[in-house]
């Protein structure tokens, strides 16, 4: 999947009171700059140009920035994220956006919806209705992407914390998919990587101009998607896993070019 441009932001030392339900401990500060650090540079390594914003000590969840945009070919998506501890992050993150993007849109109240709900494939936004993304939010979003010429349909769940927990599109009709997912019949049509439940974790994974990034650790699911003809690059993320942070979360991928 192409891209040109990322934006991230480090890890604040307040992630130790990030909100999880992970129960694999607490944090480990440094380490977490470090495992950001190289993600960056892998990143880099893939082709992109990143914009690093600075970690926020207002907002320990901050360094997830994907739940706070949608990016589109057309338009940005400001979103309305549905924890009430991250709602303000938005804020920071609009005169950044604002750098790329002409048209910007917002989900607004009551509505919510978080970045990590919500996967493209090809120009359709699959959106799941989690604990953090409602029907409300859902539908703004649909709205705003059939305005610009897009299109999204909703993906009922109860059990992961965001869809892209279960799912990640790789491209050329490749679904990385776990959980309660692998028996959904609107994905019946892809062609499956099924995540094992020792794995689950590896689930959300990242296709960067042709390189699938996977966290280290779960070879199984790493080979299975080798085998389906992708080169892959693992990378530590016990630091962010110990928050209900994955691969896709730390970063807003888009191309310029589009």
């Amino acid at each position: 999947m192409k891209f040109t441009h990322a934006i991230t932001k480090r890890p604040c030392k307040n992630i130790i009171k990030g909100l999880t339900k992970a129960g694999l401990g607490i944090p480990n500060y440094p380490l977490a700059l470090q495992q950001h650090e190289k993600y960056c540079e892998v990143l880099e390594n893939c082709g992109l140009t990143l914009t690093i914003l600075d970690g926020d000590e207002n907002f320990p969840d901050s360094t997830f920035v994907e739940d706070t945009v949608v990016l589109t070919s057309a338009c940005a998506i400001i979103t309305n994220p549905g924890a009430e501890s991250r709602r303000h992050e938005i804020n920071t993150m609009v005169p950044v956006i604002d750098r790329f993007y002409a048209a910007i849109k917002r989900i607004e109240s009551p509505g919510t919806l978080d970045g990590g709900d919500v996967m493209n494939v090809d120009g359709h936004y699959y959106i799941g209705l989690s604990a953090r993304t409602n029907r409300q939010g859902a539908e703004q979003l649909i709205e705003i992407l059939r305005n610009h010429g897009l299109n999204g349909s909703m993906v009922g769940m109860s059990q992961m914390l965001h869809l892209k927990t279960g799912l990640a599109y790789l491209g050329n009709n490749d679904l990385v998919v776990a959980g309660e997912f692998i028996q959904n019949a609107l994905f019946d049509d892809f062609n499956h990587i099924k995540v094992p439940e020792s794995e689950i974790y590896a689930a959300n994974c990242i296709n960067i101009n042709n390189k699938v990034l996977v966290p280290a650790g779960f070879d199984e699911t790493r080979r299975m998607i080798e085998v389906f003809g992708y080169d892959t690059i693992a990378l530590e993320m016990s630091e962010f896993q110990k928050v209900d942070g994955g691969l896709s979360c730390l970063s807003l991928r888009f191309d310029l070019g589009l």
